[in-house]
C-alpha cells in the first residue's frame, strides 16, 4: 500500500504535532548515527524543543561535539552559508523542480499526440491541411525524428550486409515522408499515396532490370 505524502505545514493538533516531532527527531538521530559510524564522517545534531528543557545532542559526548564545531569554526563563511537554505529558498526550489517536471511531461504528451497526428496522415485519416498552424511545426519535428531514425537503421543493416531485401526500407520511403514544411498546410492528399508511388516506382525499375537480365542470357 502506498505511502500518503505528507503535507508541509504547521501541524495545529498538539498531539499530533508532539507525535510527529518524536518520531522524527529519533529517525534523525538514528541516521546521524549511522552517517557517522558508516562513513566516518563528522556529524553534529543539536534539537531544541518545547517539548524538553534541555537540549538534544548528537554526538553525546562534549568532546566529540567540541571537534565537530571546531571543524566548523574553521570553515569561511562562505563555504558555512553555501549550502544554507531558508524555507523560502527551500520551497522555490521544490516549487522550481516541479515546474521542469511539468514541462517535460508536457513536451513528452506532445510529442506522442504528434505521433499519433502523423500515423492518421499515413492512414489518410487525416491530413495536414486540417492541422492548426502551431501544430505543424511539431508534426515536422516528429516526422524528421522518424526519419533521422529510419536513415540509422538502413545504414546499420547495409554495414552488416543484410541478407533480405525486405528488411531494408527503400529511400524513396524515407524521402516520400520529408514532405516539405511549406507544403504541409496546403495538401490534403497525405502521405500514404507519395509512399505508395514511391514504392510503385521502386517496383517497376526492379521488373525491368530483370527484364533486362532475361534479355542478356537467353
Amino acid at each position: 500500500m502506498a505511502r500518503n505524502r505528507v503535507r508541509m505545514a504547521y501541524i495545529e493538533n498538539d498531539n499530533s504535532r508532539k507525535a510527529t516531532f518524536r518520531k522524527r527527531k529519533g529517525g534523525i538521530m538514528k541516521k546521524a548515527l549511522e552517517l557517522s559510524t558508516l562513513c566516518d564522517v563528522p556529524v553534529a545534531v543539536f534539537v531544541q524543543s518545547e517539548y524538553k528543557p534541555v537540549p538534544e545532542v548528537f554526538p553525546a559526548s562534549r568532546e566529540a561535539m567540541g571537534n565537530v564545531l571546531a571543524k566548523w569554526d574553521m570553515l569561511s563563511l562562505v563555504d558555512k552559508t553555501k549550502r544554507m537554505v531558508n524555507q523560502e529558498k527551500f520551497l522555490q526550489q521544490r516549487i522550481d523542480k516541479a515546474t521542469e517536471g511539468i514541462k517535460k511531461v508536457d513536451k513528452e504528451n506532445k510529442e506522442l499526440a504528434m505521433k499519433e497526428v502523423m500515423f492518421d496522415c499515413l492512414s489518410e485519416k487525416t491530413a495536414p491541411c486540417f492541422l492548426v498552424k502551431d501544430d505543424l511545426p511539431e508534426l515536422a519535428g516528429v516526422i524528421d525524428l522518424y526519419i533521422k531514425r529510419l536513415n540509422r537503421r538502413m545504414q546499420i543493416l547495409t554495414m552488416n550486409d543484410a541478407s533480405s531485401s525486405s528488411s531494408v526500407i527503400p529511400p524513396a520511403v524515407a524521402t516520400a515522408v520529408a514532405m516539405p514544411r511549406a507544403e504541409m498546410g496546403f495538401y490534403s492528399t497525405g502521405f500514404n499515396g507519395m509512399i505508395q508511388e514511391n514504392m510503385n516506382v521502386m517496383t517497376n525499375v526492379k521488373d525491368f532490370d530483370l527484364n533486362q537480365a532475361q534479355d542478356e542470357y537467353p
